[in-house]
């Protein structure tokens, strides 16, 4: 009875380690549907002649649009794929880079109306990966990663 007690653990054990998914995979699923979904408020942004942002940090990616006035940037919340995107911990995402230039991570990085953005990038970090997602001037995300971090 005792032998049959230890094998059942041990294959329910294996079990949840391989459906369970790992860090590495979440990133590269959240990576993923970022990339998508940047892809898509930089066309949305063309159809509807309008004014978008995106930002990150504290786990949470953000879509925002600008108010009438031009002053204020509003959440987005006529559009499901642009909704606030909650991550999984440990993994949190940061604006990298725009224009070429280094922001700050928690920063509102613009989408223009008129589709000529400036090349951008996030990053997708968990304490052990790394996954950046860019877009380029023609709004075509492009995935790095995941890369193991330095313990």
């Amino acid at each position: 009875m005792l032998v049959v007690l230890v094998v059942l653990g041990i294959v329910s054990g294996l079990g949840v380690a391989l459906v369970a998914p790992g860090e590495r995979d979440v990133q590269v699923r959240e990576a993923r549907r970022f990339a998508g979904a940047l892809e898509y408020a930089a066309a949305r942004a063309q159809w509807r002649n309008e004014r978008l942002g995106v930002s990150a940090g504290h786990g949470t990616v953000r879509y925002w649009r600008r108010d009438d006035t031009g002053e204020r940037w509003l959440p987005v919340a006529d559009d499901d794929v642009l909704a606030a995107q909650v991550l999984a911990p440990p993994l949190d995402a940061a604006a990298v880079a725009y224009a070429g230039r280094a922001v700050s991570p928690d920063a509102t990085v613009p989408l223009r109306a008129s589709g000529r953005n400036e090349p951008l990038a996030f990053a997708f970090a968990t304490p052990r990966f790394r996954t950046l997602v860019e877009l380029d001037p023609l709004n075509r995300a492009a995935i790095t990663g995941p890369l193991a971090l330095e313990p």
